[in-house]
């Protein structure tokens, strides 16, 4: 079930196809369908709203039952075991603890000449964020999104999930909503959602930033709104690559695939290994493993797919092959996993040891567990409190600063044909002769 692999070129080809397994022939027409829900929502807000929610989610509600109630949200944590709740608040410490570190500071340089020079960070005035719904449950979606953005200092975070079919949410996506800081949520999903919190209707206002994973029609959502709006990443299925020792345990290994695996059958789990002997026991582990899964058809589905153990002799020649995947998801299930850190350039968050499944990541650590996929971890992170920040630039110069740059800009302004540009400069000049004579 789980291919193994011991070529070099071979390796690179199978890496080469798991990575473009999100290159669908379809995307054209979702597209297609996205635009139209996009510019009906934009042309006539809550009642497109309303339409597409009945089409798309098959429930049917009025513009007054879109937003959560105050009694709904109360009665959340009645629904809630408390050892969930203990574990909610316990991962909302940690995620906020974690990007409190991370918030970058203003600052302003006082520079030679009378030069002042400097940043300055505000937050957005409003984040959505969108938590994926319906069947599935993912209150840790809510505390990755939320509390940055909270730490941030967006004032209001507004969120999206779509409803259960008799039109109710997940009871721990509520109450995580609300330890995270959450100001208002609706109950609506897919494309129609992302277009809502886009272009603002009667009922949901518009947002800065859209944040959070979806299904493809989200997905391209976000990426036609970007640009009204910002977005976080362009998220696609979720993918593992473990680099493995013969210190490894055959059970860890496998474990930590199928916990991938289990995501979506579009899911990749890769194990690369200089131990054959142990690529062969994760094989023999993945089966044992599925055996009894209560989601047996995705995680069986991902690893015959998009699974794959590749043999190599050396940690260096596994170091450059997980580079060139650039995985969301890098775990170093070797004896000295710091040695081999120097090594990696590309990877959404880094797992090291055997005692640090990526559901440690997921769940509890505190770094975000929103990351690149499909390789965009060559170019981009984890999702932080910069999605919710920018900043300005402070600039100030005097009089005699001024003056000794004022010929400096004149021309560079004369020479891009920019004339008022250099004028700008030499009327405050005194004594500068005219650069354009």
């Amino acid at each position: 079930m789980l291919g193994i692999i011991e070529n070099w070129d071979d390796a690179q080809a199978e890496l080469r196809r798991i990575c473009d397994r999100t290159h669908d022939a379809s995307i054209s027409d979702k597209e297609v369908t996205v635009r139209k829900v996009l510019e009906d929502i934009q042309a006539r807000g809550d009642e497109a709203l309303l339409k597409f929610t009945a089409e798309f989610d098959r429930v049917e509600l009025e513009a007054s039952q879109l937003r959560v109630t105050g009694a709904e949200l109360d009665a959340a944590y009645q629904q809630v075991p408390q050892r969930l709740l203990n574990a909610i608040r316990r991962a909302q410490q940690q995620i906020e603890a974690f990007h409190q570190k991370r918030v970058p500071k203003s600052w302003v340089s006082f520079e030679d000449n009378g030069i002042t020079l400097g940043k300055r960070y505000t937050a957005v005035d409003r984040a959505g964020l969108y938590v994926p719904g319906g069947r599935a449950s993912y209150p840790s979606t809510v505390l990755m999104n939320a509390v940055p953005a909270k730490v941030a200092g967006v004032d209001r975070i507004v969120m999206v999930t779509p409803p259960k079919s008799d039109g109710s949410l997940n009871a721990a996506v509520l109450v995580a909503a609300q330890e995270a800081g959450v100001s208002e949520i609706y109950r609506v999903g897919g494309s129609q959602a992302v277009a809502a919190l886009a272009y603002g209707t009667a009922t949901i206002p518009k947002v800065d930033v859209i944040s959070g994973p979806g299904n493809i029609y989200v997905t391209l959502a976000k990426r036609l709104v970007y640009g009204t709006v910002g977005i976080d990443s362009l998220a696609g299925p979720s993918e593992v690559l473990i680099i493995a020792d013969s210190s490894a345990d055959p059970a860890y290994v496998a474990a930590d695939l199928l916990a991938q695996a289990e995501h979506d059958p579009l899911a990749a789990a890769i194990l690369i290994t200089t131990d054959g002997e142990l690529a062969r026991g994760v094989a023999r582990e993945v089966e044992n493993q599925l055996d009894g899964h209560p989601r047996r058809f995705e995680a069986e589905k991902s690893i015959i797919n998009f699974g794959s153990a590749i043999i190599v002799d050396t940690l260096e020649q596994a170091a450059e092959l997980s580079n060139q995947f650039a995985p969301e998801h890098l775990e170093l299930e070797v004896t000295e996993p710091w040695d081999l850190v120097p090594l990696i350039r590309h990877a959404g968050a880094i797992f090291l040891g055997h005692s640090t499944p990526e559901a440690v990541g997921d769940y509890l650590a505190g770094p975000n567990h929103t990351l690149p996929t499909s390789g965009a971890a060559r170019y981009a992170s984890a999702l932080g409190v910069e999605t919710f920040m920018k900043y300005s630039s402070l600039i100030q110069y005097s009089d005699r600063a001024l003056a000794d740059a004022s010929q400096a800009i004149q021309a560079l302004a004369n020479a891009e044909g920019l004339v008022s540009h250099s004028e700008s400069v030499r009327l405050r000049s005194p004594g500068e002769p005219d650069s354009n004579q």
